[in-house]
């Protein structure tokens, strides 16, 4: 930021100096571009630096569920088909309001699927 302050204070005392020749036009805009890619990088890092926290954050929370899947926690590594496949797995689970997984190994031990009737999220099975 204080890099483009310098620059236009530069471009603003040295304009009429040089007399708003091609080649002062030339410094200017080369200085400019320098100092724009500088920004671009310095903006890029720290969105990479917050989105590694993010993941770092997401994924301690995944591992503390016993009931989560953890393979979701290196999803940033999986290519696109397995993303859009646990992206319909998530929407089919909002869906149906929970964990389709439980609802899967309830009606294999029953024998048939589970009623309407939902558990309260605290409440576990036996």
């Amino acid at each position: 930021m204080l890099a483009a302050v310098l620059v236009v204070l530069v471009w603003a005392v040295t304009g009429p100096m040089f007399g708003f020749s091609d080649t002062w036009q030339l410094v200017i805009n080369t200085g400019t571009t320098i100092v724009t890619f500088l920004m671009v990088f310095a903006i890029q890092t720290s969105q990479n630096r917050d989105a590694t926290a993010l993941h770092l954050k997401i994924d301690e929370l995944i591992s503390s569920q016993p009931n989560a899947r953890n393979r979701l926690m290196a999803e940033e590594l999986a290519n696109e088909a397995e993303v859009e496949e646990d992206e319909r797995s998530m929407l089919k689970r909002a869906e149906h309001g929970g964990d389709d997984r439980r609802e899967r190994r309830e009606g294999r031990r029953n024998g048939r699927r589970r009623s309407s009737a939902r558990r309260s999220p605290g409440e576990r099975h036996s």
